[in-house]
């Protein structure tokens, strides 16, 4: 071999040594002091989870729960007679018994409220498996959003090609539609694996009347007792979450493409007759050009089923729909005579839920910040994606929670870092799927004043976080998956999600080389609100001739971080969890 050619191989030759984590100073200085002779006994640990876990309520029987949940590596002879070691302590703080949010605390939030006074965890065009152009329409991702803990399912309902029967799609787009019934079937069996509380199906209905009475023959047959119907009975005040424990609601407004065609009808009857006498019957029998203007808009603008206009054809539109069907309607979605201050009136009578886009909602919290938020004190609210995100991605979620707005419509099947803010905000009360809004949502002031997110408040809370290293990547990712020729060079970048004063990012220095990278790095962020506040975690890989590799990513609510020493597992893009990655952190309040 040429020395030239023996220089090139020495200089590429891979350098990929698996590396054994080893606990940081911080962890090594606390367990001497919490241990004795080297050896942390039962009694030693219950007065660390206490003193610096800050969980008061520690008994010795917790402290014996995690040294029983070690006993499976006694074979690593971490364990003496009497407790156990520096590494064994280290395996219980970076291991899966030792999470940042309790697994046991379960639903906590008082479920007893109207749904008004919840976030819901809440899906858009829920059949899509890929884009919202010309991706397949399937159950599949319907059964996966349940699974999830997704409690609002949305179906797009249109006539098949024969008109006697009734598909899912995206309407004036190129997917492939998925029979209506299997919807309804996939519903019914995957509602309440993930969580035992109500699942909404909000309807986008393309239907003439007979088409909407088969639709109700369906829902009634498929769901039975556990369909919610009201009835013909508009309701004052919204059940709660558990009143309507493992049962299904359905919202939806008929649509106005058939009004028009009736109106158009009565038009022509009148030209005809000169009497203005309407042939209800045979309007009923009609079915208007599905090619239309009507359904190319609901492309553009992905949802028009109740944005406000200037046109009060909501109780108009309710009348001729198939009575069966609209009785089985729960959570009637309307819109008043007006614009959108009308739209945000509150009735002391009724309920109802109101839809607007991301963009509509943008511009109106400029002018009507207060009204949204009174108007979700009672009525349901309903954010959905802008018609040009055709890629299935999604918007900034904060914006329709600090006003209150109930179902923050996403695409589950996107990706993205709203996607993982909406993963977040569902991690809370045991991930059923409705998150109990902050008290200032729901309450006005001596004065009838109401929250405004955009104002800036006192800070209420700060919290302190210390990332003190991460392991896992070398084993669940391919070893030149970040760097064909050395180890990668990891950072991590720490930061809230919440209101526009809290809202920030801040980042760890890069260190090369590493698998497993400790940077003992601390962070400190003032809170104003922190009830609506999400923790943000990425790690990422630097690349300086391209864009970064992506690490892993976690997205937490602030409001239910324990406290203390944590193992906080990573996630994928479409967030699902690693199985090894993860981080070692510390979380504090003052």
């Amino acid at each position: 071999m040429s020395k030239q050619t023996y220089r090139v191989c020495f200089c590429f030759r891979r350098r990929f040594h698996e590396t054994v984590s080893e606990a940081p100073d911080a962890i090594k200085s606390l367990f001497d002091q919490y241990s004795e002779n080297g050896t942390m006994t039962v009694d030693h640990l219950q007065r660390f989870l206490i003193e610096v876990q800050q969980e008061a309520n520690a008994t010795k029987e917790d402290a014996q729960a995690i040294f029983d949940s070690l006993r499976h590596l006694k074979h690593l002879n971490i364990f003496h007679r009497k407790g156990f070691n520096l590494e064994a302590f280290f395996k219980y703080l970076f291991g899966d018994v030792n999470p940042p949010l309790s697994p046991s605390i379960g639903v906590h939030h008082d479920m007893t409220a109207p749904l008004s006074h919840y976030f819901i965890y809440t899906g858009h065009n829920s059949y899509l498996t890929g884009n919202q152009l010309n991706s397949d329409c399937s159950n599949v991702p319907i059964i996966q959003a349940l699974q999830r803990g997704v409690r609002v399912i949305e179906l797009d309902i249109w006539p098949n090609s024969k008109k006697d029967d009734v598909d899912v799609l995206h309407g004036g787009t190129l997917t492939a539609p998925v029979q209506l019934k299997l919807c309804l079937e996939s519903i019914k069996e995957n509602a309440f694996l993930a969580s035992e509380y109500p699942v909404v199906i909000t309807l986008e209905d393309h239907l003439t009347p007979d088409l909407q009475a088969k639709v109700a023959g369906m829902v009634t047959q498929t769901f039975g007792d556990i369909l919610f119907t009201p009835g013909a009975e508009t309701l004052k005040e919204f059940p709660s979450p558990e009143y309507l424990k493992r049962r299904i609601i359905i919202s939806t407004k008929p649509p106005k493409e058939y009004l028009e065609a009736k109106e158009a009808k009565e038009k022509e009857n009148v030209a005809q007759k000169g009497n203005g006498a309407a042939d209800e019957e045979a309007w009923g029998k009609e079915v208007p050009n599905l090619k239309g203007v009507d359904r190319v808009t609901s492309t553009v603008d992905k949802d028009d089923s109740d944005g406000c206009n200037n046109n009060d054809e909501d109780d108009k539109s309710q009348h001729y729909a198939a009575p069966e069907y609209k009785h089985l309607i729960a959570i009637h979605a309307g819109k008043p005579k007006g614009g959108l201050k009308e739209c945000l009136k509150v009735d002391p009578d009724k309920v109802r839920r109101l839809s607007l886009s991301e963009q509509q909602l943008e511009k109106a919290v400029e002018t009507y910040g207060k009204d949204i938020v009174r108007f979700t004190q009672r009525n349901i609210l309903r954010v959905y994606p802008k018609g040009i995100r055709v890629d299935s991605s999604n918007y900034n979620p904060l914006i329709g929670w600090s006003h209150g707005a109930q179902m923050v419509a996403f695409n589950m099947q996107g990706y993205g870092r709203s996607l993982w803010l909406m993963h977040g905000m569902f991690r809370a009360n045991g991930g059923c799927g409705y998150v109990k809004k902050p008290d200032f949502l729901l309450k006005a002031g001596p004065h009838n004043e109401v929250f405004d997110p955009n104002v800036n408040l006192p800070v209420k809370r700060t919290l302190k976080v210390i990332v003190y290293m991460g392991e896992g990547w070398y084993y669940d990712f391919h070893h030149t998956h970040f760097d064909a020729y050395s180890p990668p060079d990891f950072y991590a970048r720490v930061g809230i999600a919440g209101v526009p004063a809290d809202t920030v990012m801040k980042k760890t220095k890069t260190l090369e080389d590493n698998w497993i990278p400790a940077w003992n790095e601390e962070f400190e962020f003032p809170l104003t609100v922190p009830e609506l506040a999400l923790l943000r975690i990425e790690v990422h890989e630097y690349d300086m001739s391209e864009k970064d590799d992506f690490g892993g990513q976690t997205c937490l609510p602030v409001s239910e971080l324990r406290r203390g020493i944590r193992a906080v597992p990573l996630h994928d893009r479409k967030g699902e969890k690693y199985n090894s990655v993860k981080l070692l952190m510390r979380f504090e309040f003052s």
